[in-house]
């Protein structure tokens, strides 16, 4: 027995809103992170609802009963190759996806409606709001914030940079 403890992950939060056409191109770079990192780098979906998505709120929702039915990501992921559906349509598309996974839609359609995942979605929010994400997708690795809603360009090297930088001092 080894008295050495594997090493937490780096955290990566990532601020989304779910119907973003900016956080559907953030995906490419979310999957070569986990590529290249594995277990090393925990990148966990932080919600940040924007106004001008009104089924933004609706589909943070929808992604916690995701996660609640063992499911988060692959939802998550088919959720963002669909912001244009879910801008046109609205929430029947949350339902849609969810019966995509397998998932049990009338527990989806329940929780939309008695709003039982509000609290979680709301607290990202506002600690998205204190700590200064104005759009999304932002990205924030310890105390470095990157706002990739401005720019994707070179975003996933400078993310790298951070977690290598992380990494290594960690590994000291």
């Amino acid at each position: 027995m080894s008295d050495s403890t594997p090493a937490a992950p780096v955290v990566l939060d990532l601020w989304c809103d779910l119907e973003c056409p900016d956080c559907h191109r953030a995906l490419d770079d979310v999957r070569a992170l986990r590529a290249r990192y594995g277990d090393r780098v925990e990148i966990r979906l932080r919600h940040f609802p924007l106004e001008k998505h009104k089924h933004a709120f609706a589909a943070a929702q929808a992604a916690e009963e995701a996660v609640a039915q063992g499911r988060g990501w692959p939802y998550i992921e088919a959720l963002l190759s669909r912001t244009d559906d879910l801008g046109r349509t609205g929430e029947p598309v949350l339902l849609d996806v969810a019966r995509e996974l397998g998932l049990d839609t009338e527990e989806f359609d329940t929780a939309l409606i008695d709003g039982r995942h509000l609290l979680i979605v709301d607290a990202d929010h506002a600690e998205g709001k204190a700590i200064g994400v104005t759009g999304t997708p932002t990205y924030v690795i310890g105390d470095e914030r990157l706002d990739g809603g401005k720019s994707q360009e070179g975003l996933r090297e400078r993310i790298e940079e951070i977690v290598d930088r992380t990494l290594a001092a960690r590994d000291r």
